[in-house]
């Protein structure tokens, strides 16, 4: 028999995720590693875990998704916006408390690109009088 799965696409900065949950009784695999052992702090995992704390299925469903690009940070955040999307379609009805804690919306905030005659997106060289 075929299990049932939801499927969600989450982005971050650089990071996106792929996100399926699958039934089962709260584990949360990345990339075929346990949160614990793929996220060293803590404050991380509890990114991940929001949307299913609020939504009060954490342990109803278990979590797989690949991650890839971007720090740690944006990682989180790609899987905690891909778990929000896919618990969407496990209950529609979930979508108000999900827009109202802010983890539908899709973070714009980028890496601001480097301009020529500058060392960094602003910093400019350092000025010396004489």
């Amino acid at each position: 028999m075929a299990q049932v799965q939801f499927w969600g696409t989450g982005r971050r900065k650089h990071s996106v995720s792929r996100v399926r949950l699958v039934p089962g009784d709260g584990n949360v695999i990345i990339n075929k590693r346990t949160m614990d052992n793929f996220f060293g702090l803590e404050t991380l995992k509890l990114i991940v875990k929001q949307p299913l704390v609020l939504t009060e299925t954490l342990g109803k469903y278990d979590v797989v998704c690949n991650v890839k690009g971007g720090g740690m940070s944006g990682q989180a955040g790609a899987i905690r916006h891909g778990i929000a999307r896919a618990l969407l379609k496990v209950d529609p009805e979930l979508r108000g408390a999900l827009k109202k804690a802010g983890f539908l919306t899709r973070d714009p905030r980028m890496k601001e690109r480097k301009k020529y005659g500058l060392k960094a997106a602003r910093r400019a060289p350092q000025f010396s009088k004489r």
